[in-house]
């Protein structure tokens, strides 16, 4: 007998976000070995500016070989047992790594950060400290998929839509905000806070003052929590320039509320930003001490090792570093989004306006042969198993209207993102011409059949 949660289906597994990665596993494109495989275009994984990151590597053995300045080996010190407070030497420089990120225009205390392994143990390590099970946070949809894992899952959490449409760009409206909360009082939910992803995961925009401080004011009206995601600060590569939420805090109306910043809380990691997933390195930022406390306690299932937290301070500090890489990989992700942009143009396909992260908000809206989520899924189908291409539906990011779809353009080079657009080209070209043909067809058979009544009117005319 295993326990209610080793036997329950709300992980989040079956949503089409993971299941085509499933698919994808199977049939993996490559250029030369399997150059009709599934190109992964499901995975948000900032592989462009890898090479600098892998130059400084080069250049600095000593800390890859895990010695000091002195060249002397600190693989003992690192080897042995980990103060779960982190590293102060890490800390500091991320603290400075996160305001450069942001203009220098807020300041980071690393007593108020909080180490985690990734962003995804970050998220639910701060819901444990805000919520019970049963409780409510509001999320703004379209979200990314992998909230119902990351918020819900163990934490026994209830997720609340505050559904966006495209009439307005998928912004967060008053309304729709106060029509969530509304919603979950009528469901009996306790609400304590709203997450959002600034940057946006999946749109790829960037939220406004105006709007953050509208979101700070609701967040005090309702004696609630408010989190920002904010992974993706450091992919914005065009206007307008990234705000974080303690940066519309500092607003001189909004900080006369005395514990205003006690109920503001960011999580961030280097995933995206730096493109090290696989280093595991998230964080919480808060200003409420309590939840520091506790969230520091509960970092313990998810530790940074000490080795990537050495190697990562060294990294960090190099200024020289951080600063040439920042510029180059912005560039180069706005090089690569226009391209993707552009291609999908050509095949009469837009894309949501953005300025930020790894992907594209697609409108695939008139390729559905109809205007359901069932009909979104079937062209998922045949992009995923047909053209080849593991693309997300907005259904997986809960979209309230069918038919948008999350694509990749920085997990892969740039002759595999123009093989990627041929595909796309091609199968836009045999969609129409088989509507054509379907409405030739269509239309043959309605003019034969009026040929057909007019000439049975003609006879029984004559016969009378």
């Amino acid at each position: 007998m295993l326990s209610s949660k080793a036997s329950s289906n709300c992980h989040g597994q079956d949503s089409l976000y993971f299941l085509g990665w499933q698919v994808y596993e199977k049939n993996p494109f490559h250029e030369v070995e399997n150059p009709t495989g599934i190109i992964q275009m499901g995975l948000a994984e900032n592989q462009l500016s890898f090479d600098l990151v892998e130059s400084w590597l080069r250049k600095n053995p000593d800390v890859m070989g895990l010695k000091n300045k002195d060249g002397e080996s600190v693989f003992r010190d690192l080897a042995l047992f980990q103060d779960y407070h982190g590293m102060p030497a890490f800390k500091n420089e991320l603290v400075e790594y996160m305001a450069k990120i942001r203009g220098n225009k807020v300041k980071f205390d690393p007593n108020n950060l909080v180490l985690a392994a990734g962003a995804t143990s970050a998220n639910e390590t701060l819901i444990f400290c805000l919520a019970d099970p049963g409780d409510a946070i509001l999320l703004p949809t379209p979200s990314y998929a992998g909230f119902d894992r990351d918020l819900k899952w163990r934490t026994g959490v209830e997720i609340v839509p505050i559904h966006c449409s495209s009439s307005n760009g998928f912004r967060i409206s008053m309304f729709a905000l106060e029509e969530a909360y509304e919603r979950a009082q009528k469901l009996n939910l306790k609400v304590k806070g709203v997450l959002i992803t600034n940057p946006s995961n999946p749109l790829g925009t960037t939220m406004t003052k105006d709007e953050l401080q509208s979101l700070i004011t609701f967040a005090i009206d309702k004696d609630i929590h408010l989190i920002s995601d904010e992974v993706f600060s450091g992919t914005v590569f065009d206007s307008p320039c990234f705000i974080s939420i303690m940066e519309a805090a500092m607003d001189s109306n909004l900080k006369r509320n005395t514990d205003v910043l006690s109920r503001i809380h960011i999580v961030y990691s280097l995933s995206k930003d730096l493109g090290l997933p696989g280093f595991r390195v998230g964080m919480i930022y808060s200003n409420n001490q309590t939840v520091v406390s506790a969230a520091t306690k509960m970092s313990s299932f998810g530790l940074v090792s000490s080795q990537t937290q050495y190697l990562l301070s060294y990294m960090l500090a190099n200024k020289k570093f951080t600063s040439n890489y920042m510029k180059r990989n912005q560039k180069r992700l706005k090089k690569r989004k226009e391209m993707l942009v552009s291609g999908l143009k050509k095949s009469g396909i837009n894309c949501l306006k953005s300025n930020a992260g790894l992907f594209c908000w697609v409108d695939m809206r008139h390729l559905l042969c109809s205007n359901t989520f069932e009909a979104e899924t079937d062209l998922w189908k045949k992009m995923l198993c047909e053209v080849g291409l593991n693309i997300s539906p907005g259904s997986s990011f809960h979209c309230s209207q069918p038919g948008w779809f999350r694509v990749c353009f920085a997990n892969m080079n740039q002759s595999t993102l123009q093989v990627a657009l041929r595909r796309i080209t091609n199968f836009v070209e045999r969609s129409s011409f088989n509507y054509q043909q379907n409405m030739g067809s269509l239309s043959r058979k309605l003019i034969s059949n009026w040929v057909r009544k007019l000439s049975s009117a003609d006879r029984e005319e004559q016969e009378r």
